[in-house]
């Protein structure tokens, strides 16, 4: 079984390519997904992040997502901190999830995938590109975000141009139809 690492920045279509290879009966593990469950689920998480960030950092049991938003994108020092708490969780989970299926090939949807370092640890990659424009569009509409906050979280990320030299395969969504790439890409995968 081969464990394929997908991942894209803020407004890519990273979750788009997901749902396709989900459809093509593979499955994927959804790490920002896990990430927040471990968050409001996981007592020894909460314990540091509150040592970290303070008691704010929890409202009524659960994750107050607006307050560690704007901790972790206002401050980088913290924002590697949180993510050395988190990323081990989340690899975890994901290798126990992955010694469960049955498939050829398993992937791993994951928004810092190269930033953590996290991609060396699968056999090859897959990253999801888009167009400035079409990207800061996608997340107006989904997060209901101004454009200069947009601006801002791409900011916060890697530029594509660092990802693309550590990634094994690249898509472009720009609104064009996404099967072809997506089965050439696994047909590749499968040759390898």
């Amino acid at each position: 079984m081969l464990q394929i690492g997908l991942s894209g920045g803020i407004g890519s279509g990273k979750s788009t390519v997901a749902k396709v290879l989900e459809k093509m009966a593979y499955p994927v593990f959804y790490s920002d997904q896990v990430a927040k469950n471990l968050y409001d689920e996981h007592p020894e998480l909460q314990r540091h992040l509150v040592n970290l960030l303070g008691p704010e950092v929890y409202r009524d049991g659960h994750l107050n997502k607006t307050f560690l938003a704007q901790q972790l994108f206002s401050n980088a020092e913290l924002k590697a901190q949180v993510t050395a708490l988190v990323h081990p969780l989340v690899r975890s989970a994901f290798e126990s999830w992955a010694q469960q299926q049955t498939t050829d090939l398993v992937f791993n949807e994951a928004a810092i995938l190269f930033e953590t370092g996290a991609h060396r640890q699968f056999d090859a990659t897959i990253l999801v590109v888009a167009p400035l424009e079409i990207r800061i569009e996608r997340v107006q509409k989904r997060d209901s975000l101004s454009r200069e906050e947009v601006l801002q979280r791409i900011a916060n990320q890697w530029p594509d141009s660092k990802k693309m030299n550590l990634s094994t395969y690249i898509i472009t969504n720009d609104g064009q139809p996404l099967l072809q790439q997506i089965e050439d890409v696994i047909s590749k995968l499968k040759t390898a």
